[in-house]
């Protein structure tokens, strides 16, 4: 779905077309915080970004952004209708969406909208389509999503995360840029002696820096089939030279860490945490879902994992994600039906006792890895605005 592009030796690449960006994003992080990232990065490069969000977070998202200076509104969304009865509620909220994204739009003036994927930000992408405002789209997965490919006959350029196992389906130009990850991350890579010790001060943990270290994190979606396996899975483990690191999400955290003291591993339990980055530097292999903001972020970090895709995912489309890693060498996937205390026993057991090829394995993500990511989506965009077309570089 490539269009002609012009070559860079040809443009001046530090020409900028466009001084003012509407983001249209919201729905779950997985879409929120690419989309802040982006604008945080437009902020500081370009000039002024205003962020529409929509869905049952966007309050609260709203909140975060606005901590950051990025200033937000909120429109109704359209949730997909998955059913006639619901086409009704569909259009109500479609139309209340387009006019509320109408309204900030006029004032705006951006000279695009960007589109992070999902539903929630299709009646604002609809509202610029009214007002002629170019839009481009960015989807985080492997899988164009529904929303995405509907928006793509009007769109400029899609701009996807990994190589998407369905580009027939999208009626725009597919640029691959990579998925936006939070700033603070790509300046967290640290030593593993220092991430443990700065974990160590701030929990009052007694972590070692020299032994395997699992970090195991599920997000809001589906963490409790880590928290109620693995802790009796570190008790069936044949080697207990290992500590782990586990997130449980909305888990109860005292409930998660007393079944890790009848294992005597050493563990470290927490809710969440707002500086991953440091965990990903302390350990040495990961468990999670496949969200595409995980596969992104640990590919930065080079560390194995072990990915249990999120089984009611949209058109599954966690699966396409942990394959690209899986196909890299650097990844397990575990379907989640199998996710059980004897296989992931048995998974565990044989990492421990292979460390340095499993640690080799790590090192494919580099062949994944976009840490420009942000800057390559925004490039983009601004060629497409100055020259018509994508710059070949």
């Amino acid at each position: 779905m490539e269009q002609s592009s012009i070559e860079e030796s040809q443009v001046d690449l530090t020409k900028k077309s466009f001084h003012r960006l509407a983001i249209a994003s919201g729905g779950t992080g997985g879409h929120f915080y690419p989309g802040l990232s982006v604008a945080r990065e437009f902020r500081k490069e370009y000039g002024d970004v205003i962020m529409l969000l929509g869905g049952k977070h966007a309050k609260e998202q709203a909140v975060i952004a606005e901590t950051h200076g990025i200033e937000t509104y909120i429109v109704h969304s359209a949730p997909r209708p998955r059913s006639l009865r619901e086409i009704f509620s569909f259009l109500c909220s479609l139309i209340s969406g387009v006019s509320e994204a109408r309204t900030v739009l006029g004032r705006f003036k951006p000279d695009a909208l960007l589109g992070m994927g999902s539903f929630a930000s299709f009646t604002a992408a609809v509202a610029a389509k009214t007002k002629g405002i170019p839009i481009f789209l960015h989807e985080g997965n492997a899988k164009i999503g529904i929303a995405n490919r509907f928006l793509s006959r009007w769109a400029k350029y899609l701009a996807i995360s990994f190589p998407p196992v369905n580009s027939v389906a999208c009626k725009c130009p597919i640029a691959c840029t990579g998925m936006p990850v939070r700033p603070e991350l790509l300046g967290d890579h640290m030593t593993k002696e220092r991430a443990v010790e700065l974990i160590n001060s701030r929990h009052h943990s007694d972590l070692r820096c020299d032994i395997p270290t699992l970090l195991i994190f599920g997000g809001s979606q589906g963490a409790s089939v880590f928290n109620e396996t693995i802790p009796d899975v570190a008790g069936r483990l044949k080697n207990k030279d290992l500590q782990i690191i586990h997130l449980c999400g909305g888990g109860d955290p005292e409930k998660v860490d007393k079944n890790y003291d009848a294992s005597g591993i050493k563990h470290l339990v927490l809710g969440g945490v707002d500086y991953i980055g440091v965990l990903y530097s302390a350990c040495d292999a990961v468990i999670c879902r496949a969200g595409a903001s995980s596969i992104a972020e640990i590919s930065l970090f080079d560390r194995y994992s072990f990915l249990v895709p999120y089984p009611y995912a949209s058109e599954q489309h966690q699966k396409d994600n942990a394959a690209i890693l899986e196909a890299a060498g650097a990844a397990t996937v575990i379907d989640n039906s199998d996710f059980t205390v004897e296989n992931t026993t048995a998974l565990l057991d044989e990492w421990l006792e292979n460390p340095t090829e499993y640690h080799e394995r790590a090192t494919n993500c580099r062949y994944i890895a976009r840490p420009a990511s942000t800057q390559e989506l925004l490039r983009l965009i601004n060629e497409c605005l100055v020259y018509g077309t994508r710059v070949s570089y």
